[in-house]
């Protein structure tokens, strides 16, 4: 398949170029397009034959739900049983990176959701994304614009290095703004639950639902054995191609651990680490410094860019130190443990 690739400037986005992208959705092709998350490979999503090929390009186990994005709250209730309006989090964080999960209607096909009767449904703030949905005219299922169980794309290349050949469309619209995948939030639930950590923090959270429960699932502890009810959940997610050994501890105390597994392996070895611990390891380790521990945001949203670029750089080894489990800090762990071949506590 020639895959017709549209660059795009989120800053001023072309409609005729969003037009012709908006024109494979409407024929049942799949569009890998950005969102202020990461990149998204959308069908759509009221057409079951489009969405079996999302799952078809992706390599993906059908029984992993796919996220519905909309381009307005008007889009979103047509699609649920519940009353969006009576849900406060859904006028106080949409459009933003928060996927909330409802009781689906019939026009939903079961494949987008994996045979659940709930779907989880993105009201996305990327201007790309919400003139992609809105030319289109219809709600667009989208998982990660990635091969499955690779990191997600955050960048343009990314998308192009898994996809190329194997989309209709690839919409090249730069860097993602937050690096990570959504929130989740299951709002079916007895209590809403969370269940995968994201750009908004569960102290944010916790502001508009006090009762707010966080899953054994976004605690990322293990392997979870129950069946997937959103993205993320199940199956190992994020990683790169080459093993990644995750070091659990304070990293002023765990750097000694790291050094360890550096110098004890022949391979080339490389170490994701911050600002202020960059000098703790031994100068011979390649040190590939994320961001600030002051600035977790900064630190997501290069996360998923060094998992893929390092393997790319002959690096046969990852080392990770942790990273405070605080505001997006959370959601950073949660992949990281996802994305680990082998975790080590220290």
């Amino acid at each position: 398949m020639n895959t017709l690739k549209l660059k795009i400037s989120p800053e001023l986005p072309e409609m005729d170029k969003i037009a012709r992208a908006a024109e494979f959705i409407k024929n049942g092709e799949l569009v890998a397009f950005p969102t202020e998350t990461v990149y998204g490979l959308g069908a759509n999503a009221l057409n079951p034959d489009a969405v079996k090929k999302i799952f078809q390009a992706k390599g993906r186990p059908q029984d992993n739900p796919l996220i519905v994005h909309v381009s307005s709250l008007e889009m979103a209730q047509n699609l649920v049983v519940e009353d969006i309006n009576a849900y406060e989090i859904a006028h106080r964080l949409w459009p933003g990176p928060v996927t909330l999960i409802f009781h689906k209607r019939r026009s939903i096909p079961d494949v987008v959701t994996a045979n659940l009767q709930t779907v989880g449904l993105r009201f996305p703030a990327h201007p790309i994304a919400l003139r992609l949905i809105a030319a289109s005219g219809v709600p667009i299922a989208a998982p990660s614009a990635n091969l499955s169980g690779k990191p997600s794309p955050t960048e343009d290349w990314h998308v192009a290095e898994d996809l190329d050949g194997k989309v209709a469309c690839i919409i090249l619209g730069g860097k993602t703004l937050f690096g990570l995948e959504s929130t989740i939030i299951d709002m079916t639930a007895e209590k809403p639950m969370l269940l995968r950590p994201g750009p908004v923090s569960p102290e944010r959270l916790k502001t508009l639902l006090p009762e707010l429960v966080i899953s054994k699932a976004a605690r990322a502890h293990g392997n979870y054995d129950g069946p997937p009810i959103s993205p993320g959940m199940k199956y190992r997610h994020y990683s790169p191609d080459i093993e990644l050994i995750l070091v659990e501890g304070n990293p002023f105390d765990s750097f000694k651990t790291i050094n360890e597994i550096a110098s004890n392996s022949n391979r080339k070895v490389a170490i994701l680490c911050s600002e202020e611990t960059k000098e703790l390891y031994k100068e011979k380790f390649d040190r590939v410094i994320l961001g600030s521990r002051d600035d977790l945001y900064i630190v997501a949203a290069n996360l998923f860019n060094a998992l893929r670029e390092l393997p790319n750089r002959g690096f046969k080894l990852l080392i990770s130190e942790t990273f405070p489990e605080k505001g997006i800090g959370f959601a950073i762990m949660n992949r990281l443990r996802k994305a680990a071949w082998k975790v080590v506590k220290d």
